[in-house]
């Protein structure tokens, strides 16, 4: 197998905007950086959206296309993402979002730099539709304590060394994991002893409905919790108020959409 400096990887699933895609994948071919492959995995798309998928092949070389005609989840995507990708580090990107030109210049730099970090990510401004309406930050070196609230990570912004993805089970593609993928990994990864950073200059830009970036099915909401109490228990966080940020994403469904924006807007922060 040809080796590459980086592999990216991304799932696409359902009747994701051909727009939408369109960017997200213009933001990786025309990054500074050019020695990668970019492997993206069809999901069981809808027709309009597979059929896109399957011409991007002929835009650049570096594009592989994978996939199945039936969803199994973005784990079971990005894994087998894995399975194709030959270089030494791997960055995550997601269909309906932007990758600043600098992304993987700055990212690749930064992880070779410092060998002690075994995945980087990095702040991000927000957009819709309408136009950019925020900045999400992430703490530059995330404790445990950190993952009480949510994910310290963007899950999309994250660049991995190989070996930390390789020798550690990838993703965990579970039932109780959807939606959630992310934060089990890096929960996991934590509790291995492998160390994380954000780099604390805005590099992407990350696709965020306003509109409905509180709603969420319920099951998934249950699925988090429990995801939630198993790494938590394991990471000794579970006392003394630990317990209570298990029953977090379960609240938050009961919890009227303008008080939290009342908050999240007062700390400046989503």
């Amino acid at each position: 197998m040809e080796t590459v400096e980086l592999s990216v990887i991304m799932g696409v699933y359902s009747d994701q905007s051909t727009a939408d895609l369109d960017r997200a994948v213009n933001s990786i071919l025309t990054q500074t950086f050019r020695d990668f492959e970019f492997i993206i995995y069809d999901d069981g798309s809808c027709p309009e959206s597979s059929g896109f998928i399957k011409e991007l092949s002929k835009r650049d070389k570096r594009i592989v296309i994978i996939g199945s005609e039936e969803n199994n989840g973005l784990a079971f995507s990005l894994n087998k993402c894995l399975e194709k990708a030959s270089g030494k580090f791997i960055a995550r990107m997601d269909d309906d979002d932007i990758s600043m030109p600098k992304r993987f210049e700055k990212q690749l730099t930064f992880l070779k730099e410092h060998p002690e970090y075994d995945f980087c990510g990095c702040n991000a401004k927000i957009f819709d539709e309408k136009g950019e309406w925020g900045v999400t930050t992430r703490p530059e070196h995330p404790t445990a304590e950190d993952y009480l609230r949510y994910s310290p990570f963007i899950h999309p912004t994250v660049m991995y060394r190989r070996e930390a993805l390789y020798e550690n089970g990838g993703y965990l593609a579970r039932k109780e994991t959807l939606r959630c993928e992310d934060y089990e990994i890096f929960m996991r990864l934590f509790r291995l002893g492998l160390k994380g950073c954000n780099m604390q200059q805005v590099l992407f830009k990350y696709h965020v409905d306003r509109e409905t970036y509180h709603t969420r099915h319920f099951k998934f909401r249950v699925y988090e919790a429990k995801v939630r109490f198993k790494n938590f228990k394991e990471m000794g966080l579970l006392f003394p108020f630990g317990w209570a940020y298990c029953l977090r994403p379960i609240i938050g469904a009961f919890i009227p959409v303008r008080l939290i924006e009342f908050f999240k807007n007062r700390k400046s922060n989503v």
